[in-house]
């Protein structure tokens, strides 16, 4: 199986986005093509602070007062038509106890979730062979399929925009706690799996060959680590929206 385990800016999470190639973005028609412009010119942080917040807020509220069903999927697939490009030089700098930087975080974990299913699904069955709590919360059926870890990340991204928000954002942080469970747990079979190989060993070459799993399962933990602190950052995301201060 293949983790990734790619950090963004200085939150860390577990998650990063597929690579975009062009660091021009093409303009989503979605967003302002005057704030676009203004971005390719270039823009002071303090400039790309303010607009990170007020197009946040612009397109949650976009979303919340529309009943058009092709304006919600339009924004709902941002990065899959467009590209992460635009959304990562608006948000990707903004901290995660603020609306543009959870929403970054949200839109991440759906790229990631879609990008990777099949080793999450499998991960999830490692963590969660029985529906327990954190699979309520989260509104995954146990065992997942590939399909299921799809129509999850999809039912949490559009949940925040169409909505309770700090529901979407409670889901999601059960979600990556899961995940980060079962990459601990895998992490402890490699480990183990090393010890015994290491234990049983005579030849020196061997033995070498032995450490990969070491690596693995630190990489593992690694990776782990980052998406507790993400699924942190999403349930101080829930309780600051309740009170009002998610901006």
């Amino acid at each position: 199986m293949h983790y990734s385990s790619g950090s963004v800016n200085s939150a860390h999470p577990g998650f990063a986005p597929a690579s975009t190639g062009s660091l021009r973005p093409s303009r989503p028609a979605q967003l302002d093509p005057a704030l676009t412009e203004k971005m390719a010119g270039g823009m002071d942080p303090e400039e790309i602070s303010e607009m990170s917040h007020a197009s946040a807020q612009a397109l949650l509220d976009r979303v919340h007062h529309t009943q058009d069903p092709q304006i919600v999927q339009r924004v709902l697939t941002l990065v899959d038509h467009e590209g992460v490009d635009i959304i990562a030089e608006l948000w990707s700098k903004s901290e995660p106890d603020s609306l543009p930087g959870i929403l970054w975080r949200l839109y991440l974990l759906r790229t990631w979730m879609h990008k990777n299913r099949h080793s999450l699904a499998g991960l999830y069955r490692i963590a969660e062979p029985e529906d327990t709590a954190a699979s309520a919360i989260a509104g995954v059926d146990t065992p997942p399929s590939a399909d299921d870890i799809m129509n999850t990340a999809d039912s949490i991204l559009s949940g925040a925009f169409t909505g309770d928000f700090a529901v979407a954002l409670e889901r999601a942080s059960a979600f990556v706690d899961v995940i980060a469970k079962g990459l601990a747990i895998r992490a402890k079979t490699l480990t183990a799996e090393a010890r015994k190989a290491e234990a049983g060993e005579e030849c020196g070459t061997i033995a070498a060959a032995s450490r990969n799993p070491r690596t693995a399962a630190a990489g593992l933990l690694h990776t782990g680590g980052n998406l507790m602190t993400t699924s942190t950052d999403f349930r101080h995301g829930a309780s600051l929206w309740r009170q009002g201060k998610l901006e």
